[in-house]
């Protein structure tokens, strides 16, 4: 099964036709309060995974939308073979309408609530019980091969530094264009750190309307910054990033935008959207990582490339992260975080090209099963990007 040919790898057929790299059972809590008693559950219940986060509740508009369509894409995600829905029972964000959307997939769902089962005691015997089966009819389930035209990859860096527009950045640019040349799936992310270099991939739309939304994203998410009083760039470039060589946003971005490789850019979503076309596509997103990580993820990406300049330990409880070093120094220091080496680059023992092919052969084998360093150190970020306050 680990053997794979070009363009192909083995997956997880699920009932919608989608292809999943992973086969996990997700306990889905849909409010803060539900969050410990899912952990519980999973410390239970080998084959689950679960996140902590501080949502679920007092939202409104496009805000609730949002969060909304995050817990439901992570459900649909097809990393996911089935999803407990665990809900505290009077929160805004109610399981039963999470776990309906996420059930329009086919794929098993239950949902559970504290309130209604008497507690959280009762609540994580319940989930246990229902997830225990779920993950016993996961087992069963056997990979198959396929195409790499059913992928979504997800890019994006973190911990930036001098050296990212020019080692792994570009390498994964090239692997951004292997992708869409089988037929896949690229997405872009980052919005705040595409500032200054949005005209490069203006022009690169594949219409119009694509071009006039990508200047209208880029002048949204300045204005934010504006309207709290402050200059976007006070947060950006971080300390870290000065630190390692970058000096100014756009210096960032332009690096940042290297990995979209050079392929028209077929469409710009929102934060936690599925793409509706193959290609290449921007997703608005911050530049926070976690809370992008997690905006792909939702949109179904099942793999995620993650460059770092200064190093990071960021994985994801659904997706395999794939961490790429922009140096050696780093990737030599933080060996237990990051899986590739791109400094090879700045080096001159091989080209970016060479990179590249190495990281698109690292996607099929993690696609395959192998386990990346953050899913062997059960590295499980989730945040969500909040677009209003908390009534």
């Amino acid at each position: 099964m680990s053997e794979f040919t070009n363009g192909k790898f083995w997956g997880y057929r699920r009932p919608d036709g989608k292809v999943g790299v992973r086969n996990h059972v997700l306990i889905l809590p849909t409010i803060t309060c539900a969050t410990q008693a899912a952990k519980q559950i999973t410390e239970l219940v080998q084959g689950t995974v679960s996140f902590i986060h501080q949502h679920g509740c007092a939202q409104v508009g496009v805000d609730y939308e949002q969060t909304f369509r995050t817990y439901a894409g992570m459900g649909l995600n097809p990393n996911v073979y089935g999803v407990v829905v665990l809900g505290l029972g009077c929160e805004t964000h109610q399981a039963r309408s999470v776990a309906d959307e996420i059930a329009k997939s086919g794929k098993p769902v239950e949902t559970v609530s504290i309130q209604e089962h008497g507690g959280t005691l009762m609540t994580i015997a319940e989930g246990a019980r229902i997830a225990a089966k779920m993950v016993q009819d996961a087992s069963a389930q056997t990979r198959e091969l396929c195409d790499f035209s059913e992928l979504i990859i997800g890019t994006e860096c973190g911990g930036s530094d001098a050296c990212s527009g020019l080692s792994a950045n570009p390498a994964v640019g090239v692997v951004s264009d292997l992708v869409v040349d089988h037929g896949g799936t690229a997405i872009l992310a980052e919005t705040t750190e595409l500032i200054g270099a949005e005209h490069l991939l203006a022009n690169r739309a594949v219409d119009e309307q694509v071009a006039k939304r990508v200047y209208e994203v880029i002048e949204a998410m300045e204005n934010r910054s504006i309207q709290m009083g402050v200059d976007i760039r006070t947060g950006n470039p971080s300390p870290g990033n000065i630190r390692g060589g970058l000096s100014s946003l756009e210096e960032k971005s332009l690096g940042a935008a290297n990995k979209a490789g050079t392929k028209p850019l077929q469409e710009l979503i929102n934060y936690a959207e599925a793409p509706t076309k193959k290609g290449l596509v921007w997703m608005d997103t911050p530049g926070h990582d976690i809370e992008q990580l997690t905006g792909m993820v939702a949109g179904g990406a099942q793999v995620v490339l993650f460059t770092s300049g200064r190093g990071t330990p960021t994985g994801s409880p659904i997706a395999p992260v794939i961490k790429i070093a922009t140096n050696t120094s780093m990737f030599e220091s933080m060996g237990d975080n990051m899986d590739l080496n791109a400094g090879t680059i700045i080096e001159g023992k091989e080209t970016v090209q060479d990179v590249g092919q190495r990281i698109f052969s690292e996607i099929k084998a993690v696609s395959s099963g192998k386990l990346t360093k953050a899913e062997i150190l059960k590295q499980h970020d989730f945040g969500i990007w909040r677009i209003g306050p908390t009534f």
